[in-house]
């Protein structure tokens, strides 16, 4: 086995690096990582291939924050033959457990755009071979391994596997959305994406439902807003700048002009307090944890904007932050933070508390 294979955002591969690097360290598995300017993928080779899969198990994806897929890579084939790729890649997998899925796939990036059509027109073949040699179960199984193939031309392509419950289940590891034409802003992507990678459908249903009140900080012009009223919440906009006229028609919104780091509700039965303020991440981790601290609100998703070198130690740094003035006020929480697809110089956040296990120290 060759080590682990992480895909990213171009641009942000020495971010995804530094953050395998210091998982695995923590973990006393140490290697070297291999990985290119604006690729949209690391290679963190370990130096005892026998320790890359007991690293891929204790590795909490869900935790990795500039991750968007991991996978055990086995083998890099290279000078695949144009009229028989498939060949030399089931001569790798048929020495894997038997599979539950198959991605072809390939690094994000405008000049692989012709690559991802052929990895589309790839797969169908790819899959009934596998089916063929019995290395695929025939009808898709969530509960087992996914085998991925990963082309970095349509010579060279890196072939490997992710574990169940510890991956991501989007083909790239991407979130693919349409933008709602009734949005003020493209940035409504960014809470939709947020939703729906922090909580599950049976979450959302449960804590995102209709009725329940939010508080959207730096509103204007309303995209993020939009997302809390089309699920039905009542919300308060605190922000100088004007919110979309649509918005103020649903009868679900109230304008507070208003400075965000000085707003107080005058209800403190919020469930959702949501911010995309552009302000110093780490004087938004204070705030959001004050909130939270304070019982004002019951979860929170927000952005912390990061800058545009060493982008893993400041988002480390914000978020230790965050989490050191929670347990400090005696509270448990649950925590999520990620680089979402339609995020650009920015993390995502999802944090809500669980319960008081003592009092202020």
């Amino acid at each position: 086995m060759l080590g682990i294979l992480l895909y990213c955002r171009p641009g942000f591969e020495n971010d995804c690096a530094n953050e395998i690097q210091a998982k695995a360290s923590e973990l006393e598995v140490f290697g070297y990582i291999k990985t290119l300017k604006n690729s949209g993928f690391v290679l963190y080779h370990c130096y005892d291939s026998t320790q890359v899969e007991a690293l891929s198990e204790q590795i909490n994806f869900a935790q990795l924050i500039f991750a968007r897929q991991m996978i055990v890579a086995v083998a890099l084939l290279e000078d695949l033959p144009a009229d028989d790729r498939i060949t030399p890649i089931l001569d790798i997998t048929r020495n894997l457990p038997m599979a539950g899925d198959v991605y072809v796939e390939c690094p994000e990036g405008d000049e692989t755009k012709p690559l991802l059509t052929f990895c589309r027109k790839f797969t169908v073949p790819f899959r009934q071979a596998l089916k063929k040699h019995n290395n695929l179960t025939n009808k898709e199984n969530l509960k087992k391994r996914r085998i991925h193939v990963c082309f970095m031309d349509y010579e060279t392509a890196y072939v490997g596997y992710s574990l169940p419950k510890n991956r991501s289940e989007l083909h790239m590891g991407i979130t693919r959305l349409r933008f709602p034409n009734e949005a003020p802003s493209r940035s409504t992507l960014k809470l939709d994406e947020a939703f729906q990678t922090f909580l599950t459908k049976e979450e959302q249903e449960a804590r995102a439902h209709s009725g329940l009140r939010a508080v959207d900080l730096g509103a204007c012009p309303g995209g993020w807003t939009y997302q809390l009223v089309r699920r039905g919440m009542f919300v308060s906009c605190v922000d100088n700048g004007a919110m979309a006229d649509s918005l103020m028609e649903t009868g679900q919104v109230t304008h507070f002009m208003e400075d965000g780091f000085k707003f107080e509700p005058e209800r403190k039965n919020i469930h959702w307090l949501v911010c995309d303020m552009i302000e110093k991440p780490k004087r938004v981790a204070k705030l959001m944890a004050q909130w939270l601290i304070d019982g004002w609100c019951k979860e929170a998703i927000f952005n912390l904007k990061l800058p545009m070198k060493q982008r893993y130690q400041e988002a480390t740094d914000d978020l230790k932050l965050l989490t050191d003035m929670i347990e400090e006020a005696g509270f448990n929480y649950e925590l999520q933070a990620k680089h979402l697809y339609h995020d650009r110089e920015e993390i995502t956040v999802h944090v809500r508390l669980t319960d008081k296990v003592y009092g202020p120290l």
